[in-house]
């Protein structure tokens, strides 16, 4: 008897599976003030919230009276109850009442799908009592609130609340509170959406009872009774759905990971960037550009506050359904200021140093401006800011392709996995592919350190966060240890960001702190892809615009398509901030030439002291400046050998090489020319003074040359710059004088398949020559 006994009560403790749920659960993502914001039904097919284990006080209070009224007394069964329950049967000789309590439901609904008999009910019963045992009144509550059926496809008391009423069940009114209450009595036969006049009177029967204890007073129960019942099932908000989607694939795989998902994502801001994009997704479609998305990331904190990963995807056309976000996509010019930044970090160039902008090939590629034109020379954060491509090429051959890959790397930038070789110097004109989220990572990690730059204490981790629940969920990481960028370069490349003219803008913007935002448009090569970042102290924004499927269209560029997106945004936000101090304490003063941007020497006629980056010092000396002896008139240089030295003037003279000067003198109306020798002082003209160079073709150039429709090739503009104003320059190819020019030294040929030398020689005897190859297809 003692075995029998001993073995009974092992079965009974033993009887309650564990855990007693196993059903899915929907995926929820609120916002960082706990609204909700999009939702995914469970793998069942159910609406299935899980509980906040929080079950509103009038709920509880609701149930209670309507289904088990000494819930909190009884042990799982109530006894009275189901002999009432016998009785009314007996007299109405039919099932009307089951006598269960709150427990024992919860123990029908945990074994799903079996049938209503007498056996049934006897292990509803036992099971209830062990149930008792194991669980608080509260939790067993909560149980009953998590897996109850509320009609239709609804399960659980978030469920219905926010699909019967749009708000969360501690938001409910009493009669709205109580309708839910009686919901789960007959979810099949009292739906919300028939059957209402049922439904109303079990509802206000409620009401009623809840009056009579004392629950509530006699003014709320009239004005209760007069509420509306819901019509059918709402449909969810859909705030972030490509999050949504992002988060149920990825992180809903995590051990332990409720299907709540708390975001950092602010709700009025994801509708008002939602709002700018559809505003500007009906501009954009007029030209087949279908495709839109933004982010928006709180630089302090790092969190993601407004995630919207394309156009709305509710008709699931033209691609509106993949997440841009996290898509690859070429960069355009978007890494420019990067390369700015690292080669002010390390002492390559001085804020605005000159670079060489004119016709190049490095080889065999041969970048060109967006506008096809060239200025010879610029100052570099001038090239920044007018997304100049050759400066940046020159830039990027200077500073090594690999070293540049790598620093982008430790940076943030995680989606460039190939190797150096395979992006070549095109990376730095969108060669390379990456994600909106790796952008974003970067500009603000580096708004971010210079914000807290005074502060060695700050947070400078380099990543971004979009939802947390416990422990946050970051969307990338990398290690802190990785390339550093000092806060007076960063400082230095959101001042030339900044000089950007914007879209369709008054052109006084500039001087409005509260207007001043570092911004970089991008357009990829085809026009396949159009983006602008943007940063200011508190807020950085990404935009990408285009075809998910990659099609390009006309003006699809990022000053036309994401620049007004960019901006539109930046002004909803509100950001009254002051522009990014400026770290004097991580500069040091430096005495520059002003028209080279150069460290200045002896020979510089026009410096300034400036604060640069403690890196500076390792800049050149400039080197353009150059003595040169005149003579008495000025107008001519003279040698010592042909003119009295007694009579010579010696000036610094601002001399660009001449296939720059070519350029830089149409461009820049104070630059001066260095004068011609006089007639008789032109033996030599001294070989350190180069007045002739080959701009095209460049050296070992390989030129393809198309065949006309006639049959005939196409000829060859071969071009030079001559230091000497209006003088005579001879061609030659191969050895055979082919003719000359004056002024203007552009000659048109039709050189042979094969390698040939071009030599140029001026009046002066000065000579140049270089080679190049002619080829008749492009290899494939």
């Amino acid at each position: 008897m003692i075995v029998f006994l001993l073995s009974i009560t092992i079965i009974y403790w033993h009887c309650l599976p564990s855990p007693l749920f196993t059903n899915p659960f929907a995926t929820i993502l609120t916002d960082r003030n706990n609204l909700l914001l999009s939702a995914r039904i469970a793998d069942d097919g159910q609406w299935r919230f899980p509980s906040d284990n929080n079950i509103p006080d009038k709920f509880k209070k609701a149930l209670v009276c309507f289904e088990d009224k000494r819930f909190y007394y009884h042990p799982g069964i109530d006894i009275l109850a189901l002999f009432r329950a016998i009785k009314i049967n007996i007299k109405k000789s039919s099932i009307i009442s089951g006598g269960s309590t709150i427990s024992m439901q919860v123990i029908r609904l945990s074994r799903k799908g079996k049938s209503r008999t007498l056996y049934e009910k006897f292990i509803e019963m036992i099971w209830a009592t062990r149930l008792e045992i194991q669980y608080s009144k509260e939790e067993i509550l909560n149980l009953y609130a998590s897996n109850a059926p509320f009609g239709g496809n609804i399960v659980g008391l978030e469920a219905a609340s926010w699909k019967y009423f749009g708000r969360s069940p501690h938001h409910l009114s009493w009669a709205e509170t109580a309708t839910l209450a009686v919901l789960p009595n007959a979810p099949g036969l009292i739906h919300p959406g028939r059957n209402r006049k049922t439904l109303k009177r079990k509802r206000d029967k409620l009401l009623e009872k809840l009056k009579d204890s004392s629950i509530i007073d006699s003014l709320t129960f009239e004005l209760s009774r007069q509420e509306p019942l819901p019509e059918n099932p709402l449909k969810l908000e859909d705030k972030a759905p490509h999050l949504v989607e992002r988060i149920k694939k990825k992180f809903k795989t995590f051990p332990n990971d409720a299907a709540v998902y708390h975001s950092t994502i602010d709700k009025n801001i994801q509708e008002y960037t939602q709002k700018i994009i559809h505003k500007h997704h009906h501009r954009l479609a007029e030209n087949s550009i279908h495709n839109l998305a933004a982010l928006i990331i709180e630089n302090e904190s790092g969190n993601i506050l407004s995630y919207v990963g394309n156009t709305s995807p509710e008709k699931m056309e033209n691609g509106n359904h993949v997440d841009i976000i996290t898509s690859k996509r070429s960069t355009g010019s978007i890494l420019k200021p990067l390369l700015y930044a690292m080669m002010l970090n390390e002492g390559y160039l001085l804020p605005h140093t000159l670079i060489s902008d004119i016709p190049v090939n490095f080889g065999g590629f041969t970048p060109k401006n967006f506008d096809k034109t060239y200025e010879g020379a610029v100052p570099v954060n001038v090239a920044i800011s007018k997304s100049l491509n050759i400066p940046s090429v020159y830039m990027l051959n200077q500073y090594g392709p690999e070293k540049f890959l790598k620093n982008l790397k430790e940076l943030g930038i995680n989606s460039l996995n190939a190797h150096a070789r395979h992006y070549g110097l095109s990376i730095i004109l969108g060669g390379a592919e990456v994600s909106m989220e790796d952008i974003g990572i970067v500009y603000s990690s580096l708004a971010r350190q210079l914000n807290n730059a005074a502060n060695v204490n700050s947070k400078k981790e380099k990543s971004i966060t979009f939802c947390y629940d416990g422990i946050p969920k970051k969307s990338s990481s990398v290690d802190t240890k990785g390339y550093k960028i000092t806060p007076s370069s960063i400082w230095y490349m959101f001042e030339a960001m900044a000089e950007v003219v914007r879209p369709n803008m008054e052109s006084n913007w500039q001087t409005y702190d509260n207007s001043k935002m570092a911004w970089k448009t991008g357009t990829s090569f085809g026009f396949r892809d159009a983006w602008a970042v943007g940063c200011s102290p508190r807020y950085t924004i990404v935009v990408w615009a285009g075809n998910a499927n990659g099609e390009g269209r006309p003006d699809l560029t990022g000053i036309a398509a994401a620049a007004p997106v960019l901006f539109d945004l930046f002004s909803g936000l509100k950001s009254n901030t002051q522009w990014f101090r400026k770290p004097v304490e991580d500069m040091t003063e430096i005495m520059v030439c002003k028209q080279s941007g150069h460290r200045a020497t002896d020979l510089c006629t026009d410096t300034h002291n400036m604060f640069a980056p403690k890196s500076g010092i390792k800049v050149n000396a400039c080197p353009y400046h150059q003595m040169v002896n005149l003579d008495a008139s000025e107008k001519y240089q003279v040698q010592v050998s042909c003119y009295a030295p007694s009579d010579m003037i010696r000036r610094s003279w601002f001399v660009l090489p001449p296939a720059q000067e070519l350029y830089y003198k149409n461009r820049n109306a104070d630059y001066s020319v260095l004068p011609d020798f006089k007639e008789d002082c032109n033996e030599q003209n001294s070989n350190d003074q180069k007045t002739l160079d080959i701009i095209y073709p460049r050296k070992n150039s390989k030129i393809y040359v198309p065949v006309n429709l006639d049959g005939t090739r196409s000829k060859v503009i071969l071009q030079v710059s001559s230091g000497l104003n209006n003088k005579t320059v001879y061609w030659h190819l191969d050895d055979q004088f082919i003719g000359e020019t004056t002024g203007i030294h552009e000659m048109a040929m039709n050189p042979s398949e094969g390698k040939h030398v071009l030599t140029v020689i001026d009046g002066n005897g000065t000579s140049v020559n270089q080679h190049f190859e002619i080829i008749e297809r492009i290899k494939k």
